[in-house]
């Protein structure tokens, strides 16, 4: 069956996007210079199966979801963006839609930090990007896929995370995150994708359900930065977590960081060796 002009498009910027322009190693054994098809629907997090489907034609009703994802992993500028939406017969998202878009200035800023682990979330904490330090720290986030990447998910349905919390920081955390989802309801009141996750995780959760009952959108004055980390290699490595908001994005980027000199600080860079290594391999 012939490509559409969607799959076209896709397998274009596929083959023209080079590995270290998405953060990816580069290797020697490259047939051709682009990206493969596994690698990008790593990064967008569908299966290989249906991206192969999708650029040949065989699949031709990508959700919304899949448009948006497929553009962020291959970086598209926002004219693209809204093409590619058209092709798969879409409108592209107005502003009464949540952003997850990770504009080129996020991204290059991603691609300075080399050695320091960094993950880009959107306003219902989903995963929407990370580098490799923190695929190294946390696990290689490319395997997770739909809602394994949001927070309130792994943490009340899926596996949980790598950062160890106490019983009583965990519900710290459960109640910010609850409360924080349901200030990004109230923003975006038509986007059917959170409308969605709201639904699945109440069906999924009665802790989720029960917090969000009570309608409450009081968020903690104070939550602890350092997070403690256990890594399968290293062992427990305490770091400091910085959030940083991207107002006009409505993103959230976290960083993880060790003072310098110090046992974490060491761990860290061991962690990130280790795992980069395992990444490759």
């Amino acid at each position: 069956m012939e490509a559409s002009e969607f799959g076209r498009m896709v397998r274009r910027r596929r083959e023209a996007t080079a590995p270290a322009d998405v953060g990816l190693p580069v290797g020697s054994r490259r047939r051709a210079p682009g990206l493969r098809r596994e690698e990008l629907a790593g990064l967008a997090g569908i299966s290989p199966d249906y991206l192969t489907r999708l650029e040949q034609g065989r699949a031709t009703s990508p959700s919304a979801q899949v448009v948006e994802a497929l553009a962020r992993a291959l970086r598209l500028s926002d004219s693209d963006r809204d093409l590619l939406y058209r092709l798969a017969g879409h409108a592209a998202p107005g502003l009464d839609l949540m952003p997850t878009r990770i504009p080129a200035s996020i991204s290059r800023m991603l691609d300075r930090f080399a050695t320091t682990p960094v993950g880009v979330f959107d306003a219902t904490n989903t995963l929407l990007v990370a580098n490799r330090p923190y695929d190294a720290l946390m696990g290689d986030t490319t395997a997770w896929k739909g809602l394994e990447r949001t927070s309130l998910w792994r943490h009340l349905v899926g596996p949980g995370s790598r950062v160890v919390h106490t019983p009583a920081e965990f519900d710290e955390l459960i109640r910010l995150q609850v409360a924080d989802l349901r200030l990004t309801a109230a923003r975006y009141p038509r986007d059917a994708s959170l409308a969605s996750l709201v639904a699945r995780l109440t069906d999924a959760s009665p802790l989720f359900a029960s917090l969000w009952r009570t309608g409450s959108t009081e968020l903690p004055r104070e939550l602890g930065r350092r997070k403690v980390v256990d890594h399968p290699a290293v062992g427990r490595i305490e770091l400091d977590c910085d959030t940083l908001i991207v107002a006009q994005d409505d993103l959230r980027i976290l960083i993880y960081t060790a003072e310098p000199g110090t046992e974490d600080a060491a761990r860290l860079d061991l962690a990130i060796v280790v795992g980069t290594q395992a990444l490759v391999d």
